[in-house]
């Protein structure tokens, strides 16, 4: 499994329980009420490598030698799958977590979670039309295949945001945005490389990725919605980040499903 960053953050200490992370950032002298809008440089790298340090201790927790299956076209569609359930109920998700966050007063996640749910919506046509564009009823797929990995995801994401604190939300947003740009104009083109001539089938997965100047500035502005918060919150957040990394990195051995058994699915539902 590579490192999910080609510059790892420093090493953290990991423990057992609920406390895995040490060397908090400095807090920000703010209320609630707003996000800052001047933060130090320095305090802003120190957030977000505080975050990193959650990712990148997941990734050293999975033992498992267990390698994902080699990408085929036949598996892309499967992929494309899981990013429409995982697109598909992400606004109604942050939605419900803007309402709980509003209801205590806290604006600034309020806003955060606000501004999520209108940056993420429609995410999912865009899976459907990459899985059109291989040839089959995106509809149908998606109705045909829930991926576990994405479903194992999303269920975190769902308990999170209907928590009585929905703040879980914002470490798993942020992690899945971090991940994202990890993705490289390099492993879009393998994708690629793979799909018939003349395919696009790489929508989705271009809007989640570092070439996408949104997913960028998407995990700035929430570093810096972050850093305003109190170091309980932030601790939460870090929190949030270690346990979705780790469904990230260690998806549920049913995700397995082999090359053949997804053709035979995906027979009846070419266009």
């Amino acid at each position: 499994m590579p490192n999910p960053f080609l510059n790892e953050p420093d090493k953290v200490e990991v423990k057992t329980g609920h406390s895995i992370l040490v060397d908090q950032p400095p807090l920000m002298d703010s209320s609630d009420s707003c996000t800052p809008t001047r933060i130090d440089a320095d305090i802003l790298n120190k957030t977000q490598k505080f975050l990193d340090r959650a990712i990148v201790s997941a990734w050293h927790a999975v033992k498992s030698e267990r390698r994902p299956p080699a990408l085929t076209p036949t598996r892309w569609v499967w992929r494309l799958a899981g990013f429409y359930h995982l697109c598909h109920s992400t606004p109604r998700l942050m939605e419900k977590a803007r309402s709980r966050f509003a209801a205590t007063n806290r604006q600034s996640l309020a806003n955060w979670a606000g501004q999520k749910a209108r940056e993420e919506a429609g995410h999912d046509i865009l899976a459907l039309r990459d899985i059109r564009s291989m040839g089959y009823q995106a509809e149908a797929v998606v109705g045909a295949f829930y991926p576990p990995a994405a479903k194992a995801l999303m269920d975190y994401f769902a308990q999170s945001a209907e928590d009585s604190d929905p703040i879980d939300c914002v470490g798993y947003s942020y992690t899945a945005e971090r991940l994202g740009t990890c993705i490289g104009e390099a492993y879009i083109q393998k994708v690629e490389a793979l799909l018939p001539p003349g395919i696009n089938a790489t929508r989705c997965l271009r809007v989640h990725s570092a070439i996408s100047t949104t997913e960028v500035q998407h995990v700035k502005e929430t570093v810096a919605m972050i850093t305003g918060l109190t170091h309980q919150e932030r601790d939460r957040v870090a929190q949030a980040c270690y346990q979705a990394a780790l469904l990230r990195f260690s998806p549920p051995p049913e995700a397995y499903i082999t090359d053949e058994e997804i053709e035979n699915a995906l027979k009846p539902l070419k266009l």
